[in-house]
């Protein structure tokens, strides 16, 4: 067992380190928000994993693969709200560009206060729906998670336990990468920096939504 848990951790800490949404959106919160908004985000993404390690658990993931039109449907409305998020994004951009002739007083406000506070819960929805609408996370499970399920014993209890791995695994490096993005915040202070920021993650949102839109099973 410890071989084959040293297998899945490494696995899913390859899956969770791969840029995708999750990096993106975080980005972006911490960029226009601050790290507060980041935080709560993150516990959205890890609610949302959960969310897709309980309906492996009770069977949700294999109807998800199996019905087309399930999968489309959860695919599209995930694809349209990244793109929803990357359009809120370059929207911020804009703003912020607009502002970049008062240089010299943002650089000295935090980035946060610039934009108005994103509220707890805002954020944390956020993260959750971005997840939770994301069908990789449930193909991510169905695929690769069941294989180190001893099917002898009870199977809730393990993929409970492996989806808990993978979510501290998704917590550890989140909120790492989160603190690595406020580091360079006195960089990411200056308006025409932040709004490049900000329009980089706008594209990478938005491209990511057409990617899921347009990605084959």
């Amino acid at each position: 067992m410890p071989e084959h848990l040293l297998i899945f951790l490494t696995g899913s800490i390859i899956v969770t380190v791969v840029p995708g949404a999750d990096m993106a959106l975080i980005t972006r919160q911490v960029v226009a928000y601050g790290r507060r908004a980041a935080h709560a985000t993150i516990l959205g993404n890890l609610a949302g994993i959960c969310f897709h390690g309980a309906a492996l658990a009770v069977g949700l993931s294999t109807l998800l693969v199996a019905s087309a039109n399930a999968y489309a449907a959860v695919k599209l409305a995930g694809a349209a709200y990244l793109a929803y998020l990357g359009v809120q994004s370059l929207r911020q951009a804009r703003r912020t560009r607009a502002a970049a002739p008062d240089t010299a007083r943002s650089t000295q406000v935090p980035a946060a206060s610039r934009h108005g506070s994103l509220a707890a819960g805002t954020a944390l929805r956020q993260g959750l729906i971005s997840t939770v609408l994301n069908p990789k996370p449930a193909l991510f499970f169905l695929s690769f998670l069941p294989q180190f399920v001893d099917r002898h014993h009870a199977v809730a209890p393990q993929v409970v336990f492996l989806a808990a791995v993978h979510v501290v695994v998704g917590l550890v490096w989140l909120t790492t990468y989160a603190a690595l993005v406020a580091r360079l915040s006195a960089a990411i202070a200056r308006p025409r920096v932040k709004a490049a920021l900000e329009r980089a993650t706008g594209v990478v949102l938005v491209a990511l939504g057409i990617r899921v839109a347009l990605a084959d099973r």
